[in-house]
């Protein structure tokens, strides 16, 4: 089998691909082979070099033109493609020579905005940039493994103190402001206020599972031996408070459109004010010698309002 495999690999050469292509578009052995400056006789070999390999005919010999087989057809439709992705390779191999990272991971806690981070790659693929893009959605402190675990290159919103990390650099992004809310027919949005931890035992908890791989992560919150219905992500959480599946504090940015319109209640509690710093993080190497496109991220997460815009507007629904 390998034997014949590379028979095919020898015959089947982007140049060989280009001399059928050639033929196709003349119509004839004899135009192409003046076209490419070539005696007939030479080019007709080649051409059965390949049909030999592949053990196919390419061209119909019944008439006087050349004309494409249906195998011939597939040969130089997919040949065509695969010598633009060598093209691209190339390209992107060139780019890449010239700084930027074959690829970046970004790792993105929940809540973080998403339509600000989409709006970040948005601007970024508009640099026509090689290096590709990857985001992964994290909560609590696999934001920050993420990143200390090397799956990521670039963490924004960690909400746990990353200093003690050698090999990350961290930056502050702000604080998020949390409220406790929950949905107008829930038991809870009639109750007197301040809203007491006892108040809150009977009734579900909603909470978004830390991500993190190793461990058993931390929670924010929560009130031990409370019923608790756990989600992957913000959004998920704020979908299931809207449905009055259960109550829970929200990012106020997030929350706030849903009380103006009524399907949330923002309730006081009786407890201290929650507003948690968050950070973005980069895993540290020597000053200057970052990829381009990592050192374009940083560049926006600089801007205030960049990282004013990642915890204040409202998630897009």
């Amino acid at each position: 089998m390998a034997m014949i495999n590379n028979r095919v690999r020898d015959a089947l050469t982007p140049e060989t691909i280009g001399l059928i292509g050639t033929v196709h578009r003349t119509g004839s052995m004899a135009a192409a082979a003046r076209e490419l400056g070539v005696v007939p006789s030479a080019l007709t070999y080649r051409i059965r070099q390949v049909e030999d390999a592949l053990d196919v005919l390419l061209f119909d010999r019944s008439s006087r033109q050349a004309k494409l087989t249906e195998a011939g057809k597939e040969l130089l439709r997919e040949g065509n493609r695969l010598l633009a992705e060598l093209d691209a390779v190339a390209n992107r191999v060139k780019r890449v020579a010239t700084g930027w990272e074959p690829e970046l991971t970004l790792a993105v806690d929940s809540v973080i905005s998403r339509t600000t981070v989409m709006e970040l790659c948005e601007a970024f693929f508009a640099l026509n940039p090689p290096t590709r893009l990857r985001l992964r959605e994290e909560a609590l402190s696999g934001t920050l493994e993420a990143l200390t675990s090397g799956q990521a290159d670039l963490s924004i919103g960690v909400a746990i103190e990353p200093g003690i990390h050698k090999s990350v650099q961290s930056k502050p992004l702000g604080s998020i402001h949390f409220i406790y809310a929950v949905a107008p027919h829930h038991p809870l949005a009639k109750a007197a206020e301040p809203v007491t931890d006892a108040m809150l035992m009977p009734h579900r908890a909603v909470a978004v599972a830390d991500s993190v791989q190793r461990g058993s992560g931390i929670t924010v919150g929560l009130l031990g031996g409370q019923d608790i219905f756990t989600v992957p992500g913000m959004q998920e959480k704020l979908d299931a408070q809207l449905r009055g599946l259960g109550g829970g504090f929200l990012p106020e940015y997030l929350a706030r459109p849903h009380i103006a319109t009524g399907r949330l209640v923002e309730k006081r509690v009786q407890r201290a004010e929650r507003v948690i710093p968050v950070s973005y993080a980069w895993r540290r190497v020597a000053a200057g010698s970052e990829g381009r496109a990592l050192q374009w991220w940083l560049n926006q997460l600089a801007k205030p309002a960049t990282r004013k815009a990642l915890l204040e507007r409202e998630h897009a629904v």
